[in-house]
């Protein structure tokens, strides 16, 4: 399978307690989209950002979650939950997948500090598999502003980012060029779901691996569609943006000579892109 659909969910939330309106919201697009794959929701958009609302995962929220996953056999990127463990609260977005099973637990990295005080950091950035199609990265906020931490995921073969977030300040326009600058400098999709209403200032932003902007979004309540093409990224990624440059090779090539331990130089899945030169025609 080379395409894969993905619906991006700007909703016009409450400050918390959204569960309800992410399961209606849920429901609605996919009745209304049923050939949808995977539905991706805002950061904290379903308990809000309070610390008050963490909880220990597993929990009665996610079981919810899981449960609307399976009954209509999609993944889910329900955005995040402030998590309880071990007496620190973590930023966590569950993937589920079309079981109602959750496949991994993706911590923030990034806390927005000194903002997002007495939140810890997540110790792994969190690739995972769509079998059969692809493998996806999960940037959760502020992990995105790190370039180390989007070419750690790209390191490990990811060929989309997933990048739920909740910005309500005057800095989205400089996230959304940011996007758009991962986007290319990864050759990969970037699909950041930002949040609506009470929550956040909307404006989500699609971008292509050639830093193509597909779809940016109001401050409305938005449903976002794309089909993701797993065969443009990956010849792009094979001869270059526009034919033009090849980052990703050269990064892996002169990382080699820059930083001997450098994870580029070690890294299965950018040694397999195959040699760094000019195309040749019909190639």
């Amino acid at each position: 399978m080379t395409h894969f659909a993905i619906a991006g969910l700007q909703l016009d939330l409450a400050s918390s307690d959204n569960l309800e309106l992410v399961v209606e919201k849920t429901n609605s697009a996919l009745a209304r989209f049923p050939w949808v794959q995977m539905v991706l929701i805002s950061e904290l958009a379903v308990c809000g950002s309070g610390l008050s609302n963490a909880e220990a995962l597993p929990s009665n929220t996610e079981k919810t979650l899981c449960d609307l996953a399976k009954k209509h056999g999609i993944w889910l990127v329900p955005g995040t939950i402030y998590e309880k463990s071990g007496g620190c609260i973590f930023n966590t977005a569950p993937v589920i997948n079309p079981k109602g099973e959750v496949v991994v637990r993706a911590r923030k990295m990034y806390p927005f500090y000194p903002y997002e005080k007495d939140v810890e950091p997540g110790d792994s950035v969190c690739v995972f598999e769509v079998p059969n199609v692809g493998r996806f990265g999960l940037s959760i906020c502020y992990d995105i502003w790190f370039p180390e931490h989007s070419r750690a995921m790209i390191n490990e073969g990811a060929e989309v980012i997933l990048r739920p977030t909740l910005t309500n300040t005057q800095d989205r326009d400089i996230e959304m060029s940011i996007a758009r600058a991962t986007a290319v400098q990864n050759q990969c999709y970037v699909l950041d779901v930002n949040g609506a209403g009470a929550q956040a200032w909307g404006q989500s932003i699609f971008v292509g691996p050639e830093g193509d902007v597909v779809h940016t979004a109001s401050r409305n309540e938005e449903i976002m569609l794309i089909e993701i093409d797993f065969a443009r990224i990956r010849r792009t990624r094979e001869r270059g943006i526009m034919g033009l440059g090849q980052p990703l090779k050269s990064y892996r090539d002169t990382a080699q000579k820059l930083a001997p331990d450098s994870p580029a130089s070690n890294s299965e899945y950018l040694n397999a892109l195959g040699p760094l030169h000019v195309p040749k025609r019909g190639e």
